[in-house]
């Protein structure tokens, strides 16, 4: 089937993505738990998983400064340029739009809500305070396609979105797109996955704001 004849679906990370920085290590690297450094860098090697590594990191951090957590997250993040141009466009186009996230619901709705994106439309982890340190929840697992504990699983729901039908185009930056990356149709990269995508072999075109996501979309829709 030709890719005119598919619906384009887009599938954006968030952390570095839709905002400038990395959420998560900007907020480790703010209260700056003890060991924090080793942890982050297995993640990005992927000597650690990025369930097994994201949930140590917030298990460093006591649930008691939940408030301010939650306002550093919010107040600390900047939303990358262009983001509301590209999705008035793919509403324009009729381009279905997802979030897909590695990051956290505390932080993750309250900046998106500004934009109007349907809940259902946001897939990203859960968080849990009750305890003494922070709980990281995983709502949306790796199907049984998929054995590289991601933790908020990108292919698994791409997957929902048939090849055969769809074109999918995933947006992103880091170690949570890598797999999503390998059966993506068409893969926006920057940052770390620029350098995956050399190392896997998989097309890419680069970007730095929406503006150019958006400038490489209007040549195919």
């Amino acid at each position: 089937m030709s890719s005119t004849s598919r619906s384009k679906v887009i599938f954006c990370d968030f952390d570095g993505t839709i905002t400038v920085n990395d959420n998560i290590v900007a907020i480790i690297k703010h209260f700056n738990p003890d060991g924090w450094e080793a942890i982050v860098e297995d993640i990005v090697s992927e000597r650690k998983s990025i369930r097994e590594g994201v949930g140590e990191l917030f298990r460093l951090l006591p649930a008691s400064r939940r408030k301010e957590v939650v306002e550093f997250a919010i107040n600390n993040a900047q939303i990358r340029e262009g983001f509301d141009e590209l999705l008035r466009f793919c509403q324009y186009q009729s381009i279905d739009f997802y979030v897909t996230s590695g990051g956290i619901d505390f932080f993750v709705y309250p900046l998106l809500q500004p934009f109007d994106i349907p809940e259902d439309h946001i897939f990203c982890n859960g968080s849990s305070f009750e305890g003494s340190r922070i709980e990281i929840l995983w709502p949306h697992p790796c199907d049984h396609e998929c054995s590289n504990e991601c933790g908020m699983c990108k292919t698994t729901i791409m997957r929902r979105f048939p090849a055969e039908h769809y074109e999918r185009i995933l947006i992103g930056d880091s170690v949570t797109d890598f797999e999503g990356a390998k059966i993506a149709d068409i893969v926006f990269a920057r940052s770390h996955l620029i350098d995956k995508c050399r190392e896997l072999g998989v097309s890419y075109t680069p970007f730095e704001t929406f503006h150019d996501v958006i400038d490489e979309l209007e040549e195919i829709v």
